[in-house]
C-alpha cells in the first residue's frame, strides 16, 4: 500500500498527457553503452540496459538520450531570436527557453552518465539520417525559419515552437505508457515537470500567436 500514492501519480500524468496523439516509439534513440578505456561504445538491447541499470528501464534512458537532441535544438531556435525579432515579448520568451533547457540538458547529461550510459553530442540530430525525436523540426524548416526575419519570423518562431513542445508532450506520454518506466524518481520528476512546464508554455505561445494575427 505505500506505493499507491506514486501509482496514483503516475496514472494522473499519464491522464494529463494523454490529449497527445504522437508518440515517440517509432523514433526511439538506440541505446548506447561506453565502452571502458580504449574500447568502442556499443548499441545494447533493452534487456541488457535493464540488467546494466538497476531500477532504471531501457525507455527511462532513451527519454533522456532523445530528450536531450530535443531541447538542443528548442535552443538553436530561440538563439535566432536575438537578431531576427524586433518584439522583446518574443525576446523574453527565448531567453526563459533558453535558460531553462540549457540547465536541463546539463542536469539529463550528468544523469546518463551517473548511471553508465552515452550523453548523445546536443547536435547530433544533424548528422545525416540522425531520427528526429517527435514535434522537432527537419532542415527544411529549419532553413525556413533561418531565413525568415520580423513579423513572419515570430509567427513561425511560434507555430513551429508550439509543435516541439507538444512534440516533447508526446514524448513524456510515450514514457508513462512503458510498463517499468518512471519509476526512477528523478525521471519521474523530471518528466513531470517537462509536461508541465511545456503545457504553460504552449498556452502562453498559442496567446501571442493570436494576438499576432489580430
Amino acid at each position: 500500500m505505500a506505493d499507491l500514492p506514486r501509482q496514483l501519480a503516475v496514472l494522473i500524468v499519464s491522464i494529463a498527457v494523454s490529449g497527445c496523439v504522437t508518440t515517440a516509439g517509432d523514433q526511439a534513440a538506440p541505446i548506447v553503452q561506453p565502452g571502458a578505456p580504449g574500447k568502442a561504445s556499443r548499441v545494447i538491447s533493452s534487456d541488457d540496459a535493464a540488467r546494466s541499470w538497476p531500477g532504471v528501464s531501457a525507455a527511462d534512458v532513451r527519454f533522456m538520450q532523445g530528450m536531450i537532441g530535443h531541447h538542443a535544438q528548442a535552443v538553436e531556435m530561440s538563439e535566432l531570436l536575438k537578431l531576427r525579432t524586433r518584439r522583446a515579448e518574443m525576446r523574453r520568451l527565448g531567453e526563459r527557453i533558453e535558460v531553462s533547457q540549457a540547465d536541463e540538458m546539463k542536469m539529463m547529461r550528468e544523469w546518463l552518465e551517473s548511471h553508465g550510459a552515452q550523453a548523445p553530442d546536443e547536435h547530433a540530430h544533424h548528422a545525416p539520417g540522425a531520427p528526429l525525436m517527435p514535434g522537432m523540426l527537419t532542415p527544411q524548416e529549419m532553413t525556413r525559419l533561418t531565413a525568415a526575419s520580423g513579423e513572419e519570423f515570430d509567427r513561425l518562431f511560434l507555430e513551429y515552437m508550439i509543435k516541439h513542445h507538444e512534440g516533447a508532450l508526446a514524448m513524456v506520454k510515450d514514457l508513462f505508457a512503458t510498463a517499468g518506466a518512471a519509476q526512477d524518481a528523478d525521471i519521474y520528476a523530471f518528466a513531470a515537470d517537462v509536461n508541465a512546464d511545456q503545457r504553460m508554455e504552449i498556452a502562453r505561445m498559442s496567446a501571442m500567436l493570436k494576438e499576432l494575427q489580430k
